[in-house]
C-alpha cells in the first residue's frame, strides 16, 4: 500500500464515528433518561420512530447522486451535513426533556435526516475513493466506526449524563461531531465520478437495478445474511435478565465487551477478505454466526458459566461484525456508475428492514417456544442462508471478487 494512499481510511473511519455516536445515543441513552423522567413505557416505544430517516433515506439518495457530481461538491455536501447536524443536536440541548418533548423528538428526526444524509454521501465518498482492492479495508473503517459509535454513544455517554447533566452533554456531543468532519478538510485526493450517463438519477432507477439480470440472488442475500443472528441478539438482553444478571452487568457484558469484540472483528474482517476473497469470506462469517446460534441453544438447555455467557457474547458480536463488512463491500461491488449512492443505499436499507422484521418476530417466537426454539429457528436459518449462497454466489459475486487478483 502506498504511503499516500493510507490517509483515506481514518477519514471514513471519523466520518462513520461521527454519524454513528449522535445516533446511537439518541436512540438508547435517551429512552433510559425517558424512563428516569416518567416517561410511560408507550412515549418510550414512539421514539424509536425517530429511526425512519435511516429506513427512508434511499428516497433521497438519487438527489444526492445528482449533486455529487465533482470533488469540491461532494466534500461541501458532507461537511454541511455534519454541520447542520451538529448545529441539530446543540439546539436539542437547550431544551429541556420534561417541558419540550415534542419539540425535541422534531428536531431529533430532522438530526436524523441529517445524518442519513451526511451518510449517502459518505457511502459515494467512500466507493470512489476506494479501489476495489481496498474496499474490505475500507468497510472495515465503516463497520469498525459504527460499532465504536455504539460503544461510546450507549456507554460513555450515559456515564457523562450523570456528571455533565443534559445540556453540557449535548454541546460536547455537538463539538465532537465538528471535529470529527476535520479530517475531510485536510484529505484532498481528488474523486473522479464517472458520469456514464447524462441522465438524471431518479427513484426508478431503484427499480431498475432490481431489474437487472440474477439481482433477485443478490435481494435474497440481504434479507437472509444477518438473520440468523439478528434474533439471538435482539433477545440476548433479556435473557441476560432471566439468568439473573443486573443491568450493569449486562451494560459492560453486552455494551462494552460485545461491542469492543465487534470492533476488533471489524477491523480484521476488512484483512480476510483482502485475503481469501469475498465468495470464501462469506461462508467463513455465516459459519460463525451459526456457531454462535448453536452456541446459544445449547446455553438455553444448562445453567451457564459467566465464561460460557462471556464466549457466547464473542462469537455474537464477532460473527455480526465480519458480516458487515462482508455485506458492505459486496454491495459495493455491485452499484451502476453515477448511481453509487442510490445504489448502495438502498441494498443497506434491505437488511435494515429485514432486520427489524427479525427483530420484531424473535419476541412473539421467543414467547411462544421459548428461548432454545428462538435459538434453534435462528440455526435454522443460518443453515438456509447457506444454501442460498450456495444458489447466489457463484454468479453473484465471483466475478467481483477482485482483492485477490489484484494483489
Amino acid at each position: 500500500m502506498k504511503n499516500n494512499n493510507w490517509t483515506k481510511y481514518p477519514v471514513l473511519f471519523s466520518l462513520y464515528i461521527a454519524q454513528s455516536i449522535p445516533m446511537s445515543f439518541f436512540s438508547t441513552v435517551i429512552p433510559v433518561i425517558m424512563r428516569q423522567e416518567k416517561y410511560s413505557l408507550e412515549s418510550i416505544g414512539l421514539l424509536q420512530l425517530v429511526k425512519l430517516p435511516w429506513i427512508f433515506k434511499f428516497l433521497w439518495a438519487p438527489l444526492i447522486d445528482n449533486n455529487a457530481t465533482s470533488t469540491r461538491r461532494l466534500r461541501r455536501m458532507i461537511i454541511f451535513s455534519e454541520l447542520f447536524y451538529a448545529v441539530v443536536i446543540l439546539s436539542i440541548g437547550l431544551f429541556d426533556l420534561q417541558t419540550d418533548f415534542r419539540l425535541i423528538v422534531m428536531l431529533m428526526v430532522v438530526a436524523f435526516i441529517a445524518s442519513a444524509t451526511q451518510d449517502i454521501a459518505t457511502d459515494i465518498f467512500a466507493i470512489l475513493q476506494l479501489k476495489p482492492s481496498e474496499r474490505s479495508l475500507g468497510n472495515s473503517m465503516q463497520s469498525a466506526g459504527s460499532f465504536v459509535g455504539t460503544l461510546f454513544g450507549t456507554g460513555v455517554l450515559l456515564i457523562a449524563y450523570h456528571y455533565f447533566g443534559w445540556t453540557n452533554l449535548l454541546v460536547l456531543l455537538a463539538c465532537f461531531v465538528v471535529f470529527a468532519v476535520m479530517p475531510l478538510l485536510v484529505y484532498r485526493k481528488p474523486v473522479e465520478r464517472d458520469t456514464v450517463t447524462s441522465e438524471r438519477v431518479r427513484l426508478s432507477d431503484i427499480y431498475r437495478f432490481f431489474a437487472e439480470k440474477r439481482r433477485h440472488k443478490r435481494v435474497l442475500i440481504l434479507l437472509f445474511y444477518y438473520s440468523g443472528i439478528i434474533g439471538v441478539l435482539t433477545m440476548l438482553k433479556p435473557y441476560l435478565v432471566d439468568l439473573g444478571y443486573n443491568v450493569k452487568n449486562i451494560g459492560i457484558m453486552s455494551g462494552i465487551f460485545g461491542t469492543s469484540v465487534a470492533v476488533a472483528c471489524s477491523f480484521a474482517g476488512g484483512f480476510i477478505v483482502r485475503k481469501i476473497g469475498r465468495r470464501l469470506s462469506m461462508f467463513l462469517f455465516l459459519s460463525l454466526s451459526f456457531v454462535a446460534a448453536l452456541w446459544f441453544l445449547m446455553l438455553s438447555y444448562t445453567t451457564p458459566s459467566s465464561v460460557m455467557i462471556y464466549a457466547g457474547i464473542a462469537l455474537l458480536w464477532g460473527s455480526y461484525g465480519l458480516s458487515t463488512v462482508a455485506i458492505y463491500t459486496t454491495s459495493m461491488d455491485v452499484v451502476r456508475k453515477g448511481r453509487e449512492g442510490t445504489d448502495f443505499t438502498i441494498q443497506i436499507v434491505i437488511t435494515h428492514l429485514s432486520s427489524l422484521i427479525i427483530a420484531v418476530m424473535s419476541g412473539k417466537i421467543a414467547d411462544v417456544t421459548g428461548y432454545s426454539g428462538l435459538f434453534l429457528i435462528e440455526a435454522g436459518v443460518c443453515v438456509l442462508t447457506f444454501f442460498i449462497l450456495i444458489y447466489s454466489l457463484p454468479k453473484e459475486i465471483s466475478n467481483e471478487d477482485t482483492e485477490t487478483a489484484a494483489r
